[in-house]
């Protein structure tokens, strides 16, 4: 077996897959801004853009919280088991808004999927530093050329 290897080539298969990741999680939270608003308008007659956006602020505590918890739980249980929760908690979310009811049962929905890219998100990105290693992730970002967290 030999030693552990730092650095984006070094692990480019991984490093790849976080990125690919990450872009699943991005696309999916996007699809959903784009499109609720409309769904909101069209099929639940809301008029208002109070309650049409109030799915914003619910998604945005969602991934604070999550992202405020996900680090300390991932020391607990490891990264993976962390990141494959929240890709679960993401799961449900299409099902729900494609068999809600209410608008309360999408603005529910925008929970799941705030929490899921919070610790998500969270993951990927201390899953990526602990791939490039921590010395190059903290020159990278000296230099500007890493996403701040």
């Amino acid at each position: 077996m030999t030693g552990v290897r730092l650095g984006r080539r070094a692990n480019a298969r991984q490093f790849g897959l976080l990125v690919g990741i990450t872009l699943l999680v991005g696309a999916t939270a996007g699809l959903e801004r784009s499109v609720l608003p409309l769904v909101g308008e069209e099929e639940f007659g809301l008029v208002s853009r109070t309650a049409i956006l109030a799915f914003v602020a619910t998604f945005g505590a969602a991934k604070g919280a999550a992202n405020l918890f996900s680090g300390s739980l991932a020391e607990r249980s490891g990264r993976k088991h962390v990141l494959v929760l929240g890709w679960l908690l993401v799961l449900p979310v299409g099902p729900i808004v494609a068999l809600a009811p209410s608008w309360a049962t999408i603005v529910a929905a925008n929970v799941f999927l705030g929490a899921g890219q919070g610790v998500a998100w969270s993951m990927t990105i201390v899953m990526n530093i602990d791939l490039v290693g921590p010395l190059r992730a903290r020159a990278q970002s000296s230099r500007g050329c890493s996403s701040k967290l």
